[in-house]
């Protein structure tokens, strides 16, 4: 599962997000949200601000206020941007195979360097609009990951009634355990074998709901 970046549309942003504009708008949301990834990875949350995003950006500090409020308005864009992306999960022809590429995508955006979405997961513990965005993002990314449990079934790699969600947390929470809590620097056999170990529980009826 595609963790977030600033690359990516699917779900509507929370409310208050602002819009996405077109032309000149578009390009100064373009600076506006680079720098505030750029000073979020080099400084860390408590060095974000309003003023630090408007000088290093070159935008006027008040088209910023205007637009975005404040840094919590500004890390929601960036995290509602990340929500508008075309992704979706590989078929590789089983349900183990779907499971272990998802997790090769989260264990290379959990490793990547600058290190975006960890930086962007602590920010949202600090950002009551930050952690609603990040919400809605992973609302989106279960809902396109769903596929891969309907294709499971389909192949009667599971039963009917396994629950997607319960199965593609099962899938990837080893990783960012061992990466986000852990920080063990886990290697892809961690993400291929919790892949592996889902699949096989989930042939077992392990996320069968009742």
């Amino acid at each position: 599962m595609e963790t977030p970046a600033p690359t990516t549309r699917f779900a509507d942003p929370p409310a208050g997000t602002p819009r996405r504009p077109g032309g000149r708008s578009a390009r100064v949301r373009r600076r506006v949200l680079d720098t505030v990834i750029t000073l979020l990875v080099e400084r860390g949350y408590d060095a974000l601000t309003v003023d630090a995003v408007a000088e290093r950006s070159g935008v006027h500090r008040t088209t910023v206020y205007r637009r975005w409020r404040d840094v919590g308005g500004l890390l929601a864009d960036v995290l509602a941007e990340a929500t508008g992306d075309d992704w979706q999960p590989r078929d590789t022809g089983s349900l183990r195979g779907d499971l272990e590429a998802i997790n090769q995508e989260v264990h290379e955006a959990l490793t990547a360097e600058p290190p975006l979405t960890g930086a962007l997961i602590a920010a949202s513990f600090r950002s009551p609009p930050a952690a609603a965005a990040l919400r809605a993002f992973w609302a989106d990314r279960y809902e396109r990951c769903a596929v891969v449990v309907a294709r499971a079934v389909a192949r009667g790699e599971a039963p009917a009634g396994t629950d997607a969600r319960a199965l593609l947390v099962a899938a990837t929470a080893p990783v960012y355990h061992e990466l986000l809590l852990l920080r063990s620097g886990a290697d892809l056999t961690v993400a291929a074998q919790a892949a592996r170990t889902a699949a096989v529980a989930a042939r077992a009826g392990a996320f069968v709901t009742a």
